[in-house]
């Protein structure tokens, strides 16, 4: 083989003699030298001489520039996650729908039909059905906005330019440059972002990635943001500018989720995962046409579906625990009213209260379920007629006014607003990232701390905010 091999490389170079002349040698190290001349005057600016720029280059010198580099970024990032989250308002409605106000009846209806027995029938479909079902409605309809979008701008060759803008800061941290492309993964599934490190060929420095990823927020954490600083922080100014005044609120929480990773990179390169910052060379690949069908494909079926399998698979035991918890009765209280008393105490320390962290503790497998769980221990607590369809049954209401008098008869003021916008943010992982960050560390002790170093993080963030609050109002 080797012989073979041997003989059919003489052949070529033969043929290239033969094709070149005798000369061959000076002519091909002629070709070489004119090919590295022709790059270097594309590359390299030289005094009195006009560079001939390429559209790609000249593209760059915009989209990397000190000057315009980051508003772009900020620009672009922003634009995706507005088509996702308005986006997917109709076909989250749609599925919301089909699979809560249609097929849910219609389960009820079976069930009564065939007399299931009344425990069962709430275990399975006011329980583990429904939360499977809000899930689905909520979560799906922004991913498949999000990934595609996003793998688009990779396949357009951006994205790489994303982390050449960033790489200087993610540096000074004791991260990685490309630890930006993951951190924009995780705004639309920290899971995917978890999943995306990949791209990090240092292991200290991924594992710095992997923890850190929890503070991009989520599409599964927005709505919980959007509705509460609509109720809370756009009602702290006249209602024209209401609305300006929310959003702005939420884009400060996210910009301060990456202010917070920053931090946490810098101190965990600095401690428990010190050592030198890798250097690596950041290709800018040619800005080329995305392929589309491609692309939709590929982010749907191994991004998409299979984050969503996971968050399935989470959920529907999530469902069951709640409708155990608030219909359990140790003697004349649920089990869900006694967690809520022995944790009001702690919750109201925080500015929270007890149902805002069983609510956080029971709806653990996904960030979807945390407002419809809140509504509804609110509602069972404090025996509220008129709202849901019975204890351990998720809701939304379709009214903002209806949903902050719903909290405002829980006692919710602003601080509980903004400490739940805050404790949103820091917390620990849903369930599907938790499974996902131990899958791609092979590690307990690294999926603990990436669990339990938020959570300690919003705990003392929300403290000190009430402290705050207390003194200067």
């Amino acid at each position: 083989m080797e012989n073979k091999t041997e003989n059919s490389i003489v052949e070529l170079a033969s043929e290239l003699r033969w094709k070149l002349g005798d000369n061959f040698h000076d002519r091909l190290t002629e070709s070489l030298y004119t090919d590295a001349s022709e790059i270097a005057s594309a590359a390299v600016e030289m005094p009195g001489k006009e560079r001939n720029y390429t559209l790609d280059s000249k593209i760059d010198r915009i989209v990397t520039s000190k000057r315009w580099g980051f508003p772009i970024m900020i620009g672009i990032l922003s634009i995706i996650l507005w088509l996702t989250i308005s986006g997917a308002n109709l076909p989250s409605g749609m599925l919301f729908t089909l699979l809560i106000e249609t097929l849910y009846p219609a389960l009820k209806n079976l069930s009564e039909s065939i007399g299931l027995a009344w425990w069962l029938d709430g275990l399975l479909i006011d329980g583990i059905y429904m939360a499977v079902a809000w899930v689905v409605s909520v979560m799906l309809p922004p991913m498949a906005i999000f990934f595609p979008l996003f793998t688009l701008l990779e396949d357009f060759g951006y994205l790489p330019r994303v982390a050449f803008n960033l790489d200087a800061l993610f540096r000074k941290s004791g991260a990685h440059g490309k630890q930006a492309l993951t951190m924009s993964m995780g705004w639309g599934c920290n899971a995917a972002g978890v999943v995306a490190t990949r791209i990090i060929d240092s292991p200290r420095e991924r594992l710095i990635a992997i923890i850190t990823n929890n503070f991009s927020l989520c599409n599964g954490r927005w709505p919980t943001q959007i509705l509460i600083a609509t109720i809370f922080i756009g009602a702290l100014v006249p209602k024209a500018f209401s609305a300006t005044v929310a959003s702005l609120s939420v884009i400060g929480i996210a910009l301060l989720g990456v202010g917070f990773m920053f931090l946490t990179s810098w101190i965990l390169s600095r401690t428990v995962l010190k050592g030198e910052v890798s250097t690596f060379t950041l290709e800018l690949p040619p800005y080329r046409p995305p392929r589309f069908w491609q692309t939709i494909y590929t982010s749907i079926i191994d991004r998409t579906l299979i984050v969503l399998w996971r968050a399935i698979v989470f959920a529907a035991p999530a469902g069951a625990v709640i409708w155990l918890v608030s219909n359990i009765k140790l003697g004349d209280f649920t089990l869900a009213d006694q967690l809520i008393g022995w944790l009001d105490p702690f919750g109201m320390f925080l500015g929270l209260n007890g149902i805002i962290l069983l609510a956080y503790i029971v709806a653990i497998p996904a960030n979807e379920i945390i407002i419809p769980t809140i509504l509804m221990l609110t509602v069972a607590n404090l025996n509220l007629a008129g709202f849901g369809a019975g204890d351990g049954v998720m809701f939304e209401l379709d009214s903002t006014m209806d949903t902050a008098n719903v909290l405002a008869a829980g006692g919710w003021t602003v601080l509980t607003g903004i400490n739940l916008m805050l404790f949103s943010l820091l917390h620990n992982p849903c369930s599907t990232t938790i499974y996902t960050i131990y899958k791609e560390t092979k590690s307990v002790k690294w999926t603990t701390v990436a669990s339990i170093l938020p959570i300690i993080m919003g705990f003392v963030v929300c403290f000190l905010v009430t402290q705050f609050w207390y003194l200067f109002s």
